[in-house]
């Protein structure tokens, strides 16, 4: 009988790399928490990083930070081109907080320029945690992937109760209605959800209306 083979790895390469990915993951969360702890009431938007300036969502996107500003609101992005671009540029031309989350990604390019206060993470995760846990609401603009999964993720962390309800409001009713249709016919009519959850979210056109929402999910003045 064949005495089996042993394999040999790097000594210890395996586990102190994952060690020091933890030290990795934890760093970030404090440089996160210590960069947002005073920020005050915020609003998180999101949107295709692909939008051009002069884009129809994009001035939607500019003038909606404007109004989120003005009315008191710091405005939190993912710092990149598009959209955010668009967010973060409205926010600062009302000489409110504009924040940029940056993620560090091969293909996009370097933060926009209407940050006034910029972090940078390697991990989306850790990412995500700081837009939800720094906003009182949630603008989400139309987008590709990335939108999308930082959409249904917050429904899904509000639908779980896992975090706390806030309001998630989907701006352009045009780029929203047939995915809205599908959850509808396919979800709720499917029995996959529970009726009550297409609650979780609001659909809007102007940056007043979403505005509205969230002083009156407040109950600001």
């Amino acid at each position: 009988m064949s005495t089996p083979k042993t394999i040999q790895y790097p000594i210890d390469d395996f586990k102190s790399g994952e060690s020091w990915r933890l030290f990795k993951i934890m760093g970030e969360f404090v440089e996160g928490i210590d960069g947002l702890h005073d920020l005050g009431p915020a609003v998180s938007i999101f949107g295709s990083a692909r939008t051009a300036k002069g884009h129809p969502d994009y001035e939607t996107a500019r003038k909606t930070a404007a109004c989120f500003a003005a009315g008191g609101y710091a405005v939190i992005t993912g710092g990149g081109p598009g959209i955010m671009e668009a967010a973060n540029l409205g926010a600062s031309e009302q000489s409110g907080e504009s924040v940029g989350l940056k993620i560090a990604l091969p293909f996009e390019e370097k933060g926009n320029a209407y940050m006034t206060r910029s972090l940078d993470f390697n991990y989306f995760f850790i990412r995500k945690v700081m837009f939800v846990k720094y906003a009182q609401a949630y603008i989400i603009m139309p987008g590709g992937l990335g939108t999308m999964d930082e959409m249904f993720e917050t429904l899904t962390l509000v639908q779980t109760r896992r975090i706390r309800k806030m309001p998630v409001i989907l701006m352009n009713r045009e780029f929203w209605t047939g995915l809205i249709a599908w959850i509808k016919k396919s979800l709720a009519g499917n029995g996959l959800i529970s009726p009550e959850d297409l609650d979780l979210f609001s659909l809007v056109d102007t940056p007043e209306q979403a505005l509205e929402i969230v002083d009156s999910f407040y109950k600001r003045t």
